[in-house]
Parts: C-alpha cells; structure tokens; sequence
C-alpha cells in the first residue's frame, strides 16, 4: 500500500468520526421544555462535542504531519495506523457516554471518566508508536538532528502521560475537571505542540 491511499483511508475515518460526534447534539421538538433551557440543560454535551472536536482536528493535524516525514510505508507502520483509527473511531462513543454522565456522581460518572481516558489513552499511545517507528525504522524521508528527534517523542509521549493524570485527578476531586484539563492539554496541542520539527531537506 502506498503512502497516499494510508493517507486517504485515514482521513476517512476521522471525517467520519468528527461527524459523528454532532450525533449526540439533539432538542426535543415535542417537549413542554422551552428549547432555551433543553439547549442549557445539555451543556455538557456542547463541552464534550467542542472538546473531542478539537481532539480529533489536532490528532489529523498531526497525522498528516507525520507522515509528511515520509515517502513510505510498511506493515508495522500500517498497523500502527489501523490501531490509531481503532481509537479515534470511538471517540465519539466516548464523548457521548461522558457527556450522559458528567453531571451525575457515584460509580458511574467514575466509569464514563475511565471509558474516556481509556479511549484517548490508546489514541495517545498509538500515535506515539506511528511517530517512533517512522523514526526507529529509518522511514522518515529528511535528516532530523538527534534533539529535535527527542523533542518530538517528548511531545506526543506528554499525552500518553497527561491522559491517567486527568482521569485521576477527575475522579478524585470532580468529574467535570475532565473537560478543564483536557482542554488546556488540547491548547498546547494547538500551539507550541503543532511547531514543525527542523529538519535538513537536502539529505
């Protein structure tokens, strides 16, 4: 398989996945509650759709940067991408769940946390392992100095490590910190975290 139907297949999942999740924004048109308070009542759906929304653009931002370091592929490299779209196709799953049970407490609301962060957790961790094989592999099409090599691994293993960090902290102090804290992770993603790698594109 070559690099552009990998790429192709990609997008069409996370498309598919990022649509998904406005499956979960819906009013009752038949209901006695004005849909002014229908809309408030459900802001943790909104948060949790904006958030994931957001989630998924950084990780296609990312993949197609990764594999812009790369004229090829190979098996491990194909697998690695197939677990990374295992993950992102359910996102949505997750994003839903969360949402149905942020605002209550007890075992539940403890258990969509962990169905969450696990969802992202694998993503994190998939991501990392496509990242680290283009590079332990020799796939990557440029010369990256060593430190920008390790700077690279540094920001995607930061998620893998962020992700449990905010499951506990939500369960153990308030479940909606989930939605706090996964967005300031989301803005480093957004920021210092989308800054290109140096590379020598002579070589």
């Amino acid at each position: 398989m070559g690099k552009g139907r990998l790429e192709a297949f990609s997008d069409g999942v996370l498309a598919v996945a990022i649509t998904l999740l406005a499956f979960n924004l819906h009013a009752g048109v038949r209901s006695k509650v004005p849909l002014a308070t229908q809309i408030r009542e459900q802001w943790p759906s909104f948060a949790a759709y904006v958030l994931s929304f957001f989630i998924i653009g950084v990780i296609w931002l990312n993949h197609h940067y990764l594999l812009s370091l790369t004229n090829t592929v190979d098996r491990r490299l194909m697998l690695y991408n197939l677990l990374l779209l295992l993950f992102v196709a359910a996102i949505p799953y997750a994003t839903a769940t969360y949402a149905d049970y942020v605002l209550l407490s007890g075992a539940d609301a403890h258990t969509a946390v962990l169905v969450y962060t696990f969802i992202m957790e694998g993503m994190a961790i998939s991501r990392f392992l496509l990242c680290y094989h283009i590079f332990s592999s020799g796939l990557n099409r440029s010369s990256v100095p060593e430190h920008e090599v390790r700077r690279l691994f540094r920001r995607y293993g930061l998620a893998t490590v962020a992700f449990p960090v905010i499951a506990a902290a939500a369960i153990a102090i308030d479940v909606r910190l989930v939605l706090v804290l996964n967005t300031l992770l989301l803005m480093y993603y957004l920021g210092p975290g989308l800054r290109p790698i140096e590379t020598d594109r002579g070589t």
